[in-house]
């Protein structure tokens, strides 16, 4: 009981990590005329961000099951 609330926990800090590495202020500070790679600035930061959240979720999910 105390590893699935803890889960849970994790899973709501994922969640929460996401919506601000996705709200205004950070997007903001990406958007700049600027490219890594060939890549847009932005479009990089986002690409990151994202990979980012999905293994934070992986992470507290496979780590529920251990």
């Amino acid at each position: 009981m105390h590893r699935r609330i803890l889960a849970g926990d994790r899973l709501i800090a994922a969640f929460l990590t996401g919506c601000v590495l996705f709200n205004y202020p950070l997007l903001s500070l990406f958007d700049r005329p600027s490219e890594i790679f060939g890549i847009p600035l932005v479009y990089a930061y986002i690409f990151v961000a994202w990979a980012m959240v999905i293994a934070l979720m992986a992470w507290a999910v496979e780590r529920r099951f251990k």
